[in-house]
């Protein structure tokens, strides 16, 4: 069932999410995303949990602000996804970016956590600009 009114602890999850990646700490990053965890970009498609890490542990890739206004939400079991628009910003090769884009998370539970397996991004178009 798809839920406009998006539950507590999904809401949270995504606050921790929002903060361990403005941490710019990859161990602190890891907590939040399961060993399988995909990125999927527009730039570059799927990326795995590795590649991502690893540029944010040489400093490639930083985050200074990272927000998110969920939407829609849905609980399956032991999974979860949350959509929503998000903005952030950063650096990435020493270059300002900055993006506004809805975003998709989708959650599995692990144990007692709930993990992040995959995060799917697609760009807000511009119109009439």
């Amino acid at each position: 069932m798809i839920m406009t009114e998006i539950p507590q602890f999904l809401a949270e999850l995504e606050e921790r999410f929002n903060r361990a990646m403005v941490s710019n700490d990859v161990d602190i990053i890891a907590k939040c995303i399961t060993e399988d965890w995909l990125l999927i970009t527009p730039e570059a498609g799927p990326v795995p949990r590795s590649r991502i890490l690893d540029v944010v542990r040489s400093g490639r890739l930083t985050h200074s602000s990272m927000t998110k206004v969920a939407t829609h939400a849905a609980i399956i079991g032991d999974m979860a996804w949350v959509t929503g628009r998000g903005q952030n910003a950063g650096t990435f090769n020493g270059s300002p970016i900055a993006a506004d884009e809805y975003i998709t998370d989708i959650y599995r539970r692990v144990g007692d956590e709930w993990l992040c397996m995959l995060t799917h991004l697609t760009p807000v178009q511009q119109v009439g600009t």
